[in-house]
């Protein structure tokens, strides 16, 4: 068939003058899924007198081109080749010309859009950073975004393929036929793009890619996808950057003051899906789990809550540590949104928020980033340095332009579209050191010969700097289990420009100390000081995290020696010296109030433990860390100068015998603190600790407190300073040590009488 003929809309009879048909074999191969640039066949192409317009739809019998404002038939395509190929002439269809198809089949009609007359969605501006790997907003442009184009709704879609033969979109909309929606290439970025009218949020959707050998990749997740289904479905869903009212102005504008090392931050670490559920061990959505989280936090004192990853991952048991969905909030709790409302709730309460991210490695699932495009894209394709042996996941190529930009830009989307006011980096030491948990002869050396990973340093080096410089508010922390130098450091110092890090060191330390029956701590004393000889290298959080009450560790109470009362004293002990020691703090959920039990992450806390007679002293130990908390926060002795060496002063460690301790805290003003430990359930009467000046000292803090469940033996609240040098100090007090307990002096200024 050469002509078309008239239809009843009065649409021109146009002869076979215009050469409208393309290549057969260009047909062909638009109808085989082999075509990898269909827009140099499909769609639109302006001729004298109007346009040639082709149509690939399976399943159409017929096709029309209709007007697209008022839908009068402006030709009927010839089907031309392969089944669903349609091509012809359209008079007098502009450029800028509006249409539609309208397709036929078995009698029906129905109307479509043309994905193919719509222009590029990238810039040449954003090619040009993707590029040059500086494109630090790439989220903005890479995913599905919801829009409109030439007046038309739909979906742009863009990806990172530059290895891939073609790239399609699939999903319902196209009956998952990868041959329906190829997308552009933008070869100067090794990018894809295509924007699909007529879909919008709640679509789901995957990428269908061929890789440079001609095969057929499983079907992929959008690497940059904002939400995905929930497991065990893996498609990613239309859904856009989150929309949300921010309320949080106030909160924002004096965010910086936790940059300084000298302000209190008090860290309660939480997993979203186990900190409480719901009847039949159900999920809490984001607005329940606000509802209760964040008066919980605030009433505990703590500055901060941080989540452990909520970026989307398929295996639930990984607790978030293996994530497919680095741009995805998981969609167990919801929509991305109600995790926005959930941090705007946090800060109007005045609490910081910071997550996890893992920006270390990601698992091998067929669906994720592994051989994206064919090819190791994500991963470093050397396994020495791209498979991870301990954990079964491939580790990213930290020196790929496009991948260190895909992560950089992945750390600033949490900080720029949820408001988070920081980052906490996991797994940073398996990052750093080329031959991390691995043997002779499976690691090669760095270009120097040396073991360090130059590249990942590289890359953390940039996200800490883009970080302070886009949001210079937010603060990064890393776990970071080595003796790395300069972890905490400006990177123009030549460091690694993180504000903390986490002193796993101190925490082994002491947590073997105090699992030590006390009859043996006078040998073990050293675990509890040593932590001073370097506690000024780094600016250090004090952690005691997760890892510490699962795999058969067990929870902090059921570390701690001795019977029932012996455990939590000990634990209030433990809390007591953690929260006067140099560093910022952070406490597990769980911990705060004593729970027997490791962490199970498919149930919730153990929050009857509160109730009852039996709860009194799971109660007590939840008061003990509010209480602590407030001292902490009020007491500038306690917290200023906690990375600073002028804050601290040791007054006595050698009784071990008695497996005592004593020290001094310092603010940048002259105030102080008294501390004094006993790690020995006997209690010690006339008890001489050395002080810096006379006067009432006032006994601001005692473990053994009645209120917190203990024997109640203290100092009557004060004691007067007697003169006379002891441990090098001019006065000291005479005080009454309780068993088990840390005790927390302060100037008593208030007057008698």
């Amino acid at each position: 068939m050469n002509a078309f003929s008239n239809d009843a809309s009065g649409a021109a009879s146009v002869a076979g003058s215009i050469d409208h048909r393309p290549d057969e074999h260009q047909a062909r191969d638009i109808a085989a899924g082999r075509h990898a640039d269909p827009f140099a066949v499909l769609g639109r192409f302006v001729v004298e007198g109007g346009a040639i317009v082709r149509a690939f739809r399976p399943g159409a019998e017929g096709a029309k081109v209709v007007d697209g404002a008022g839908g009068a038939v402006l030709a009927e395509l010839e089907r031309f080749g392969p089944e669903g190929f349609f091509s012809g002439f359209v008079p007098g269809l502009a450029g800028e010309g509006a249409y539609r198809f309208r397709f036929t089949h078995d009698g029906v009609d129905w109307e479509e859009e043309d994905a193919y007359r719509f222009g590029p969605i990238l810039s040449d501006l954003d090619a040009y950073l993707l590029a040059e790997g500086r494109h630090y907003k790439l989220y903005e442009k890479y995913g599905a975004h919801p829009r409109e184009m030439d007046g038309v709704q739909g979906t742009a879609f863009v990806v990172l393929a530059p290895n891939a033969r073609r790239v399609s979109v699939v999903g319902n909309f196209n009956a998952w036929d990868g041959r329906r929606h190829v997308m552009r290439r933008r070869w100067e970025c090794g990018s894809w793009e295509l924007f699909i009218p007529g879909i919008g949020r709640g679509e789901t959707y995957k990428f269908e890619v061929i890789g440079p050998n001609g095969d057929r990749q499983p079907l992929k997740a959008d690497p940059v996808g904002f939400r995905q289904e929930l497991a065990p479905s893996t498609a990613s869903i239309v859904e856009g950057l989150v929309e949300h009212e921010w309320q949080d102005e106030a909160f924002r504008a004096q965010g910086q003051d936790w940059q300084d090392a000298n302000k209190p931050i008090s860290i309660y670490e939480v997993h979203l899906g186990s900190w409480k559920r719901g009847e039949g061990n159900v999920y809490l959505d984001y607005d329940q789990i606000t509802g209760q989280l964040v008066d919980y936090v605030r009433d505990m004192g703590f500055t901060h809550v941080e989540f452990m990853p909520v970026s989307e991952h398929p295996f639930y048991g990984s607790w978030g540590y293996q994530p497919i969905g680095l741009y995805a909030p998981t969609s167990r709790f919801g929509d991305p949104a109600g995790f926005a409302r959930m941090v705007d709730t946090f800060h109007q309460a005045g609490i910081g928020v910071l997550l996890d991210w893992v920006p270390g490695h990601f698992p091998t699932d067929v669906h994720g980033l592994g051989r994206f495009d064919g090819t190791a894209l994500y991963e470093h394709p050397d396994p020495r340095r791209g498979f991870h042996k301990d954990w079964n996941t491939l580790i990213y190529d930290y020196g790929r332009t496009e991948v260190k930009n895909f992560l950089v830009a992945n750390g600033l989307y949490w900080l720029d579209r949820f408001h988070v006011d920081g980052l906490r980096v996991d797994a940073v030491a398996s990052m750093l050191y080329l031959d991390y948990s691995r043997n002779h002869g499976e690691w090669e050396p760095n270009i120097h010969g040396g073991r360090e990973n130059l590249e990942a340093m590289a890359f953390l080096k940039e996200t800490n700097e883009k970080a302070g410089e886009y949001y210079p508010k937010a603060t990064t922390h890393a776990e970071e289990s080595t003796a790395f130098p300069n972890v905490s450091r400006p990177t123009y110092a030549g460091g690694l420009g993180f504000h903390f890090k986490w002193n796993m060191g101190w925490m082994h330390d002491t947590l073997h100390y105090m699992q030590e029956n006390p009859i043996n701590r006078r040998y073990h004393q050293h675990l509890m000081t040593f932590g001073m000889v370097y506690a000024f290298s780094e600016n250090f959080v004090l952690p005691l995290s997760h890892d510490e009450v699962v795999y058969g560790k067990g929870s902090l109470l059921n570390k701690m020696p001795g019977d029932r009362w012996q455990k939590f004293a000990n634990l209030r002990a433990y809390f007591g010296f953690m929260w006067a020691h140099p560093g910022k703090k952070l406490l597990f959920m769980g911990g705060e109030f004593g729970q027997w039990g490791e962490w199970n992450h498919d149930q919730s806390l153990d929050w009857h433990l509160l109730e009852g007679d039996e709860g009194r002293e799971h109660r007590g130990v939840q008061r003990l860390v509010r209480d602590l908390n407030t001292l902490y926060r009020g007491v500038p002795a306690l917290y200023e100068n906690d990375c600073d060496p002028t804050g601290f002063e040791w007054i006595d460690t050698a009784d071990a015998d008695h497996s005592v301790l004593s020290f001094l805290r310092k603010d940048r003003h002259g105030g102080t603190a008294v501390v004094v430990c006993n790690f020995t359930p006997v209690p010690r009467h006339g008890y001489r600790v050395g002080v810096p000046h006379g006067g009432r000292w006032r006994e601001a803090l005692n473990t053994d407190a009645d209120i917190y469940g203990g024997s109640n033996v203290g100092n009557m609240g004060e004691r007067e300073a007697d003169e006379g040098w002891i441990q090098g100090r001019p006065y000291s007090l005479e005080l009454s040590l309780p068993p088990l307990s840390t005790m927390v002096f302060v100037p008593d200024e208030s007057p008698r009488g």
